[in-house]
């Protein structure tokens, strides 16, 4: 089944997800943390791969996104660009990294590169960060935006819920979204905003607006690894759909082993040397 999807087996770029919005294809995007799991998600043919920083909730059991260090991402994005061919990465900038001064910022930013090989960068915000996007697409590296519910300022917001509802935070989205294509960005992830607010995004923009929670009027969508394939609990989202228990198909499984152990069942005479 792997691949089946894709009859294109060349490296996604960014010039080709343009591509894909011009043609009304759609982009599938997912995020990664560790070698394994992003080995089976570009195998099975995803277009986008994202190092977010959710790892720090996913891999850590962080209560948010902020304590997440830089040399923590770069970990992260290491493992995942050596397993995959296909796929686009990108990697989150952590909390803290880019957001006290553009010099600071491009220097996070290259230290990324460099060091973990992906092949573009994801920044939340709008025009409060502008001028070091534009600095870091300056340096040759190509910048994803993230609008919307920006978790890294959760402290702010003071809670999770749905953005932009209001017609003021509304029309600030939208040209903070403007102010992002026209800065350089390749494209911008919408979260948790009205679909019908996500929908004249993607209309007026040029660039691939990818969504979650935002609707289906946007141009990809993109879901959390561990969500998505039903390995955490407690936490569900109206737009999250579960693909998968593993969950309880890996309790299955230990729970089995565990017995198998115990009843000195396993290992049998096949299985030793």
């Amino acid at each position: 089944m792997a691949g089946y999807l894709v009859e294109d087996k060349r490296k996604v770029t960014t010039h080709r997800l343009m591509q894909m919005k011009q043609e009304g294809k759609k982009i599938a995007m997912l995020t990664s943390y560790d070698y394994t799991t992003a080995q089976i998600v570009d195998s099975a043919g995803m277009d986008v791969i994202l190092v977010g920083d959710s790892a720090s909730n996913v891999m850590a059991g962080n209560m948010t996104t902020l304590p997440i260090t830089l040399d923590q991402m770069i970990y992260h994005a290491k493992s995942v660009v050596r397993a995959v061919q296909r796929a686009l990465v990108v990697c989150d900038m952590p909390f803290g990294t880019y957001q006290t001064n553009c010099t600071e910022g491009v220097k996070n930013a290259i230290r990324i590169m460099k060091e973990s090989h992906c092949d573009a960068l994801k920044l939340e915000g709008g025009v409060e960060i502008i001028e070091t996007v534009r600095k870091i697409l300056d340096a040759g590296i190509p910048v994803m935006g993230h609008l919307g519910l920006t978790p890294q300022s959760i402290n702010k917001f003071g809670t999770y819920t749905v953005r932009a509802k209001e017609e003021a935070e509304a029309q600030k989205l939208i040209s903070d979204a403007h102010a992002l294509e026209d800065a350089g960005c390749f494209s911008i992830v919408l979260e948790k905003i009205p679909a019908a607010l996500a929908a004249r995004v993607a209309s007026e923009l040029t660039i691939p607006i990818i969504g979650i929670g935002a609707g289906d009027k946007v141009d990809g969508q993109v879901l959390v690894v561990a969500d998505m394939l039903g390995m955490t609990k407690g936490f569900t989202p109206k737009f999250l759909r579960r693909y998968a228990d593993l969950s309880t198909i890996m309790m299955d499984a230990i729970g089995h082993y565990i017995e198998d152990v115990k009843n000195c069942d396993f290992p049998n005479e096949n299985e030793q040397y």
